[in-house]
C-alpha cells in the first residue's frame, strides 16, 4: 500500500492595512524597549529579522520555490515585512525572557494582544480593501529544520549529562516551553484572526499547521539563541557595557538559573 504524507501548507491572507497596522506596532515596542534601555535586545530582535529575511526569501523562495504570492504584490518587500515583524518580535520577546527581565509579563502580554487584536482592526478598518494571499509549501524543508531541531537540543542534553553540580545545568524543560509557546502565540493569533485560517478546508488542516509549527520552528532556534546570550551575557550587559567581571560559561548558566529560580 502506498503511503503519503500530508504537505503542510503555511498561507496567510490579509489586507493590506494589516501591514501598516504592525509596523506601527513594531515602532511602538522598538520605542518602548529602547525608552528601558533594552539595547541588546533591540540589536537582537534586528538581526532576527535580516536571519528570517535570508532564510524566507533566500532559503524557501529562490532555493526552495516554496514560496508564493497573489498577483499584484511584491514577494520582497512583503516577506522584508514578515521576516522583521515575526523576526524581531518573536527573538526580543524570547530575549526578554532568557534574561529574566523583570517586566516579562507585561511585554508577553503586550505582544500576545496585538497578535490577538491586529487582524480584528485590520478586518475592520481594512474592510473593502483587495487581500494578500502568501503561502509555502514545507515538504522541501522540513527535515533540514528537524535536523536542527534535534541537534540544538542534543548538544543540550550532551552538556548536561556531563555536568555533576545540577545548578549549571541548563534548564531544557525552560527552553521548551518559550520555543514551543512564543511560535503558538503566532500561530493562534493568525489562526483565530482568520489570516492562517484562510483557505484551509478542514479543521485537521488548521490544526496540522498550528501543532507542527509551534512544535518545530521558532523551537529549533531555542537552544541556539539561549547559548548566544549565555555568552554574549558572560561579558557584556543588557547596555552593550562590559560587566565589571566576565564569568565563565558554565558559571554564567548557574546565574541564569539562580534568577529562574528567585
Amino acid at each position: 500500500m502506498e503511503n503519503t504524507v500530508t504537505e503542510i501548507i503555511a498561507r496567510r491572507q490579509f489586507v493590506p492595512l494589516y501591514i501598516w497596522l504592525d509596523i506601527c506596532f513594531l515602532v511602538l515596542l522598538a520605542g518602548l524597549l529602547l525608552c528601558h534601555k533594552k539595547y541588546m535586545t533591540v540589536l537582537v530582535g534586528l538581526f532576527f529579522g535580516l536571519v528570517y529575511l535570508l532564510v524566507d526569501y533566500g532559503i524557501f523562495h529562490l532555493l526552495c520555490h516554496a514560496r508564493s504570492i497573489s498577483e499584484g504584490h511584491s514577494l520582497f518587500w512583503v516577506l522584508l515585512w514578515m521576516s522583521m515583524s515575526y523576526g524581531f518580535t518573536n527573538f526580543a520577546w524570547i530575549w526578554l525572557w532568557i534574561s529574566r527581565d523583570k517586566h516579562i509579563f507585561e511585554w508577553s502580554l503586550l505582544i500576545l494582544l496585538w497578535w490577538f487584536c491586529a487582524p480584528l482592526l485590520a478586518q475592520t478598518f481594512g474592510a473593502g480593501q483587495t487581500p494578500i494571499v502568501i503561502e509555502r509549501t514545507t515538504g522541501s524543508y522540513h527535515g533540514y529544520m528537524a535536523l536542527l531541531l534535534f541537534a540544538g537540543y542534543l548538544i543540550l542534553i550532551i552538556y548536561n549529562l556531563r555536568q555533576k553540580e545540577p545548578g549549571r545545568r541548563i534548564r531544557i524543560p525552560w527552553l521548551l516551553t518559550m520555543g514551543i509557546l512564543v511560535q503558538f502565540g503566532w500561530e493562534a493569533g493568525l489562526l483565530i484572526g482568520g489570516i492562517r485560517s484562510a483557505g484551509f478546508s478542514s479543521p485537521e488542516q488548521k490544526l496540522l499547521t498550528l501543532t507542527v509549527n509551534s512544535l518545530l520552528e521558532t523551537n529549533l532556534g531555542m537552544p541556539y539563541i539561549y547559548l548566544l546570550y549565555i555568552a554574549y551575557s558572560r561579558r557584556f550587559t543588557e547596555q552593550l557595557t562590559r560587566r565589571p567581571q566576565t564569568v565563565s560559561f558554565t558559571e554564567r548558566i548557574r546565574e541564569n538559573n539562580t534568577l529562574q529560580n528567585a
